[in-house]
């Protein structure tokens, strides 16, 4: 194995290792009504997510892209950062087994690539990596994309709970362990550009940038290096994403410089 070959293959190991670390720190946390089911796709969707990270992961890259947690149709079936199903299989050309949770909410059942229903937030964050940069080969080569928290958190109609909806005491162990486990993302993959998808991402970012006690303090020739942005997120939620989110991203884009 050539030196270049083996630096690449570190970053993605030390990857792997980081989520592994975050979701044995997050599977010892325990969440009150109104959540019932708690779902971590770095457990049973582990296969699809190594393949992402070691095919898309090992190296360096140029601008990284940072959501928030996992949507239902999406990183909650396939383990990949809004992993819409036919983005994943089809573009990024990644299908692995997904094992089923011991105990699963009978209104979000994980059925992995089986899952008919598409994520939208994923099918347009992909459906905009294709067409501006092409191949998936292409678009890695400069970027990759990360979630803040691997953790997805239903109630009992099958609501999504997002990390800002929980608890300010249940939250504050949440937001420990995943800026730990950004500031380890970062220092590994050493972009120039950070950007979040949408203000809690930014925010977070911006945040784990001014500490210097997550406990894997962020190597010092990164953060001098580094900028941070945000971009629309695509959630149909958004009615200024219903308008045109690509478009819309393409225009962030070049005022950061980045068109």
């Amino acid at each position: 194995m050539s030196d270049s070959s083996a630096a690449t293959g570190q970053v993605a190991d030390g990857l792997l290792r980081a989520a592994r670390e975050l979701s044995a720190s997050l599977g010892r946390l325990r969440f009150a009504d109104p959540v019932v089911q708690v779902y971590d796709p770095h457990v049973y969707a582990w296969q699809p997510f190594e393949a992402y990270v070691r095919r898309y992961g090992n190296g360096p890259r140029r601008i990284i892209l940072l959501g928030m947690n996992p949507g239902p149709f999406g990183m909650m079936q396939t383990g990949v950062p809004f992993g819409e199903i036919n983005a994943v299989r089809d573009w990024m050309g990644i299908e692995a087994p997904v094992h089923t949770p011991a105990s699963m909410h009978p209104k979000r059942r994980i059925e992995g690539f089986a899952c008919q229903r598409s994520e939208v937030s994923g099918r347009r964050l992909w459906g905009w990596a294709a067409a501006r940069w092409g191949s998936a080969e292409q678009f890695f080569e400069q970027c990759f994309v990360l979630n803040y928290c691997p953790l997805v958190w239903l109630e009992a109609s099958g609501r999504n709970r997002t990390p800002v909806q929980l608890p300010a005491a249940e939250f504050a162990p949440v937001q420990q362990a995943c800026d730990r486990h950004l500031a380890q993302a970062l220092s590994l993959l050493a972009p120039q550009w950070a950007i979040g998808i949408g203000g809690f991402a930014e925010q977070r970012l911006r945040a784990v940038m001014a500490q210097t006690n997550t406990g894997a303090p962020i190597e010092q020739t990164v953060r001098d290096a580094l900028r941070i942005g945000q971009i629309l997120h695509p959630s149909p939620a958004s009615p200024a994403a219903n308008r045109g989110w690509a478009q819309a991203v393409d225009q962030q884009f070049a005022a950061l410089g980045l068109g």
